[in-house]
């Protein structure tokens, strides 16, 4: 066999290695998990050899437990020109996000991630409109969560704007600029500014802080976006059935809300709070023996460690943050675990260093996921497509007949 043979396999041989029937392995195929070309014989196809046995090596052995499905990150779902994620870091458009948050602010990032350059969405004069309903809204929501407060708010903003449904790709990007600059001042109690988002954050949350701006801004751009993430994949099905772009945030604000997702910020910063009077290794040694898991550590996505986490936490120490959260905690979690830290307890760090409000982890994730969620939605939109997936069904045979039920 020369080594151009090697590189492929037949149907049989490929269906065989993975254990499938020749009817899934088209389904691969057509998913783009595995490559193939036409054989000199136009009736078949070969199958490059790499692709079949990477899919292999990621494919759980064995029959998994029925309900839900494991999910598993390797695969992909669909196609996107936004972001991807390695092991260096979630990268935007070709930049990678850490080197992105040394000097960029949140406003550049999103015009990276809604590729515009025709047009400045966040130009000082495209600010959202306030319609008196909008204005009630958050005055009787003022002591609301934030994130609250915001859904409320948004769910009149469209009924304001009167170009919310327009279909023109700069278009778009100034109604995201808009949605981004009311979601900020809504979540801050404040009137919709044109001023920088890290400084209006910092001034309202933290003005006595001299690090606060640029912390902020750092921690907003290593937040923007992070590929098909719950809340993300729910912004982007919100999209596709033809929703406008503030809709679309909406509903990204929901599932972002959730303990496993945007809420793990705030159970990081439960444990930071725990620690404050504390020394860490006895803490951790009960934990551990107790079988409890730390907020903030651990990710499905990066196994050799969250970078983001470590540009945020080294920003945070050299403004005088306390070692004992920037360096020492994750360091005794990552010997008594093996997992290592990751952008949410970086979030509880900054929130406690800087004395943020409670809760505003969460707030912070919504403000820099916002650009994501719009960068995906618009992209949504301009496919056109429904996204509508298909679940794999476990139940009964088709055929069964329901049971009669009888009153005693």
């Amino acid at each position: 066999m020369n080594n151009s043979e090697e590189l492929y396999l037949s149907a049989r041989e490929a269906a065989a290695e993975l254990a499938i029937s020749p009817a899934t392995l088209y389904a691969y195929v057509s998913r783009g998990l595995i490559r193939s070309e036409p054989t000199l014989d136009s009736r078949k196809n070969r199958y490059r050899a790499e692709d079949v046995r990477a899919l292999k090596e990621r494919r759980v052995p064995s029959p998994e437990p029925r309900g839900l499905r494991s999910f598993d990150a390797d695969l992909p779902v669909m196609d996107t020109e936004i972001s991807t994620i390695t092991e260096e870091g979630a990268i935007y458009r070709g930049v990678n996000c850490v080197d992105l948050a040394e000097n960029d602010t949140l406003e550049h990032t999103a015009t990276l991630l809604w590729d515009v350059s025709g047009v400045d969405p966040f130009a000082p004069d495209n600010c959202p409109a306030i319609s008196d309903e909008m204005r009630a809204i958050a005055q009787a929501a003022r002591r609301a969560a934030p994130i609250d407060r915001a859904i409320a708010v948004l769910a009149l903003a469209s009924s304001a704007d009167p170009r919310a449904f327009t279909r023109a790709h700069d278009g778009r990007a100034m109604v995201g600029a808009r949605i981004v600059r009311l979601l900020v001042a809504t979540m801050l109690n404040t009137e919709p500014s044109s001023a920088a988002l890290h400084q209006q954050i910092a001034g309202a949350w933290a003005p006595d802080n001299k690090h606060a701006a640029d912390l902020i801004r750092r921690a907003l751009v290593l937040l923007a976006e992070h590929e098909l993430n719950a809340s993300t994949f729910t912004a982007r099905c919100a999209a596709s059935t033809g929703l406008n772009l503030y809709d679309s945030v909406i509903a990204g604000l929901a599932a972002l809300k959730g303990p496993k997702h945007g809420g793990a910020g705030v159970l990081a910063s439960q444990l930071v709070k725990t620690l404050v009077d504390r020394d860490v290794e006895p803490l951790v040694r009960e934990r551990v023996a107790l079988g409890e898991r730390f907020a903030g550590f651990g990710h499905g996505v990066y196994k050799r460690g969250d970078r983001r986490a470590q540009s945020l936490l080294n920003a945070l120490a050299r403004a005088g943050a306390p070692r004992k959260f920037t360096k020492e905690v994750p360091d005794r979690i990552a010997e008594a675990t093996g997992e290592l830290v990751n952008i949410d307890y970086a979030l509880a760090v900054l929130v406690h260093a800087l004395r943020l409000p409670a809760g505003s982890e969460l707030a912070l994730f919504a403000m820099a996921r916002s650009v994501g969620w719009i960068a995906h939605a618009s992209e949504q939109l301009e496919f056109g497509k429904l996204i509508r997936p298909r679940a794999r069904y476990v139940g009964p045979a088709p055929g069964r007949r329901a049971a009669l039920v009888t009153e005693a």
